[in-house]
């Protein structure tokens, strides 16, 4: 059976149809979903998620191109993973910044990491209380905005509001201090 029957099939919403198309084209759309994640679950959710997206659109599929069409829904599917993922990841301090704080004492050079990270604290301390736990929560402790959001009974894009109100705070004093 080739893949434009297959594709009618599939249209008629035969179930038996998305089985011979996943047992033909499972293991090319694995092996590209490895390309584009190196997570085992993520690389099974791609593929799933490939399939699901030809169960449900199986009528729109053009019928002389079935594999990259699945190879294209399955780049889609991993970009809108990766946009995900960067949206609702928490900016955290760096670990050598940490670490530099407990080493370097300043020397010659101006204010030392640790006195910077003790000044950024004490600015962070004069935020209000909702934004200062904010702050706590997705830049120190390193949580992501989904977390703090949660803790706090915020929604994520409160959180990040929040966080960039901050940030544009704290830009703010700096560079009016070095001034």
């Amino acid at each position: 059976m080739n893949d434009a029957v297959l594709l009618e099939r599939l249209a008629r919403g035969e179930p038996e149809a998305l089985g011979v198309v996943f047992d033909r084209h499972a293991s090319a759309v694995t092996r590209y979903a490895w390309a584009l994640a190196s997570d085992r679950r993520d690389v099974e959710e791609l593929v799933q998620d490939t399939f699901l997206t030809a169960w449900r659109r199986g009528a729109s599929i053009p019928q002389e191109s079935l594999l990259p069409w699945l190879l294209v829904t399955c780049r889609n599917h991993a970009l809108n993973l990766q946009r995900l993922r960067a949206k609702h990841r928490a900016d955290e301090l760096r670990d050598d910044v940490l670490a530099s704080s407990v080493i370097d004492t300043g020397g010659e050079g101006g204010m030392g990491a640790r006195e910077q990270l003790r000044w950024v604290m004490a600015e962070i301390e004069k935020l209000p209380a909702v934004d200062r736990r904010v702050c706590e929560l997705c830049l120190i402790e390193g949580r992501s905005y989904a977390e703090a959001a949660e803790q706090l009974g915020l929604t994520v894009g409160a959180v990040k509001q929040r966080v960039l109100r901050s940030r544009n705070r704290l830009r703010k004093v700096v560079t009016d201090d070095e001034n």
